[in-house]
């Protein structure tokens, strides 16, 4: 009896893999014959798992969707892994979810082993978590996954979108992926009005249902979507852009520079370029300054008589300022 527990239990977390599997397949996994699945299988459903089978040659298994949540099977490391993540997500940006993470966190612990809670406390305990300075955006967890399930079926979205000063607009779009930041989460995808791809802050969209209908999934706008959002949003959105040679190796600019400052690009050992953008080139040249590394600048040329100009008059500030 206990063996076949056992087997019940191993079989549901195959399942819960999210793939297909053919009965041939999970029979030699398991270490039993194919009509030892099929028991299994009649076993699993007659506890409440929607186990769904396809006949034919290519059929095979899969755990479906259920009217109740089924226990997960989680190895050790897997249980780690979601236990730091529901900590750190505890104090990270979706509205609501700190609460929701830690009611969760406290339901995983309750059935963890001693070894996994005491690897669990010690990776917390002794890890001090560097955020981000800047306000976060937090984004309501249920437009969160209304717009990834979208994505993920590639069905039209409709939805107010609020620009930066407010202004609301209605928009068809077909969603291609969401991307996600320190601070922000952006979705991207096709607007079907404006015949053109876009990135949409994921805080400023309020769905309309009914979505749909289906679409043909595009090929996406770059192979590096993180990258793509990050020069909209910190460099194709404003009017004065610049491109900066930073006199310090990539991954210390990285430490500085992030996603919404500005994009970089190796270049050589000991220097990277930074493709920014700002409001007006005064304010560029304030951006510059703030980042407090060594750099030069490779274009526009206005942007270093700007430079001048502020070093001009911060000079004549100096002098006068002297006792």
């Amino acid at each position: 009896m206990l063996e076949t527990s056992a087997r019940l239990l191993r079989l549901l977390s195959l399942l819960q893999a999210h793939r297909e599997w053919t009965g041939p397949d999970l029979a030699d996994r398991l270490g039993v014959t194919p009509r030892t699945v099929r028991r299994d299988v009649d076993r699993l459903r007659e506890l409440g798992y929607p186990v769904h089978a396809s006949p034919g040659t290519g059929g095979g298994y899969q755990l479906g969707v259920g009217a109740r949540l089924p226990p997960l099977l989680l190895d050790d490391d897997e249980a780690v892994a979601v236990a730091v993540g529901l900590r750190t997500a505890a104090g990270q940006g979706i509205e609501g979810i700190g609460e929701t993470s830690v009611r969760a966190l406290t339901k995983l612990e309750q059935v963890l082993p001693d070894r996994l809670r005491r690897r669990v406390g010690a990776l917390t305990a002794f890890t001090v978590p560097m955020l981000h300075s800047g306000r976060a955006d937090p984004v309501d967890p249920a437009v969160l996954t209304e717009l990834a399930g979208a994505c993920r079926d590639s069905e039209r979205l409709r939805f107010e979108y609020r620009d930066h000063a407010g202004n609301a607009t209605h928009r068809t779009v077909e969603p291609h992926r969401l991307v996600c930041t320190e601070r922000r989460w952006y979705l991207v995808g096709w607007d079907v009005e404006r015949s053109d791809w876009r990135t949409f802050r994921a805080d400023r969209i309020t769905p309309k249902p009914p979505h749909g209908p289906r679409f043909a999934p595009r090929d996406a706008p770059a192979d590096d979507l993180a990258a793509y959002v990050s020069q909209g949003v910190s460099t194709a959105a404003y009017r004065a852009t610049a491109v900066l040679r930073l006199l310090v190796p990539l991954e210390v600019a990285r430490e500085t520079v992030g996603p919404s400052d500005g994009v970089l690009e190796a270049e050589g050992a000991q220097s990277c370029l930074l493709r920014t953008g700002a409001l007006s080139m005064d304010v560029l040249v304030i951006h510059v300054l703030l980042m407090g590394l060594e750099f030069e600048v490779v274009e526009p040329v206005e942007l270093t008589e700007r430079i001048s100009a502020a070093r001009d008059l911060l000079g004549r500030a100096v002098e006068r300022s002297r006792p």
